[in-house]
């Protein structure tokens, strides 16, 4: 909480942002700073005894989505915004944007730090969100969120239907996984007509046969001389590329595919417990 509240006070006051970059990391710090105090008061109160929540899922869920967010401002932020010299921003407005950099970086490590200390233990009962399992569930929406991020950014997925595939895709993964997240924060698994646990490990292999088409049929679809470009074309705009966000829908596909196999093989090791 302190971390946060430091980071955007320094960004805030004089250290400055502008453009897209600079709203997300500003949206990611307050967003952290906001949760965070209402888990804390919460945890004081035990006013979340009050609330229709699985908190254990809830508390775990929030740290690895922060975890996630905070890097990514970490990196974002230095690299938009800090510079070594003074010129044209002047001194003080530079220390405060490596100031702030720096506790951003600290906010990194202790939300990280926070959901290596409550992961789930071997043979420890605990919520589905802090197991390996569930964890990985919001690595993989999160990812899929970079995936979405770089669709729009002018990749052409509409010129083939083999590229659309892969984008329902990544649509279909990623709804069900935030619906699996939905339901085990909400703690409604047990109002289910069908076992949720065994239902999550059917899922979770159909998605890793899904991503695993959508790994073979993007770059060849992209990639190929006969439907795309091997290489990055000399022409293109730096940050108006459609090449570039190719490439990088296919290197996160590859990145989710990872995640759905580790998924899928540590959700044969653990047992859903659902009233944490």
């Amino acid at each position: 909480m302190t971390f946060g509240c430091t980071t955007f006070s320094l960004v805030a006051h004089q250290g400055g942002f502008s453009a897209a970059y600079g709203t997300f990391c500003m949206f990611v710090w307050t967003f952290c700073f906001a949760i965070t105090v209402f888990i804390i008061a919460c945890e004081f109160t035990h006013l979340h005894s009050c609330l229709s929540l699985s908190w254990g899922n809830f508390t775990a869920a929030f740290a690895m989505l922060a975890t996630l967010m905070s890097v990514t401002a970490a990196v974002i932020y230095p690299l938009y915004f800090v510079q070594v010299g003074c010129y044209p921003i002047g001194c003080e407005v530079r220390d405060f944007r490596i100031a702030a950099s720096v506790f951003a970086g600290l906010l990194f490590v202790v939300y990280a730090a926070e959901v290596f200390l409550t992961r789930a233990k071997p043979g420890q009962v605990t919520s589905y969100m802090a197991t390996i399992s569930g964890l990985l569930k919001i690595v993989q929406a999160f990812v899929a969120c970079i995936i979405f991020g770089a669709l729009v950014n002018d990749s052409q997925y509409g010129k083939y239907v083999a590229t659309q595939w892969c984008v329902a895709v990544y649509s279909f993964c990623f709804v069900v996984t935030v619906v699996v997240v939905a339901f085990s924060v909400t703690g409604k698994t047990a109002l289910l007509w069908f076992p949720f646990e065994r239902s999550v490990v059917i899922y979770t292999f159909g998605a890793v046969l899904l991503y695993m088409s959508a790994a073979v049929i993007w770059p060849v679809f992209c990639f190929d001389s006969k439907y795309g470009s091997p290489q990055r074309p000399s022409l293109c705009a730096k940050g108006k590329c459609p090449w570039d966000s190719q490439l990088v829908i296919a290197i996160f596909t590859y990145v989710n595919l990872l995640l759905y196999v580790l998924d899928l093989a540590y959700s044969q090791r653990i047992r859903f417990v659902s009233h944490l």
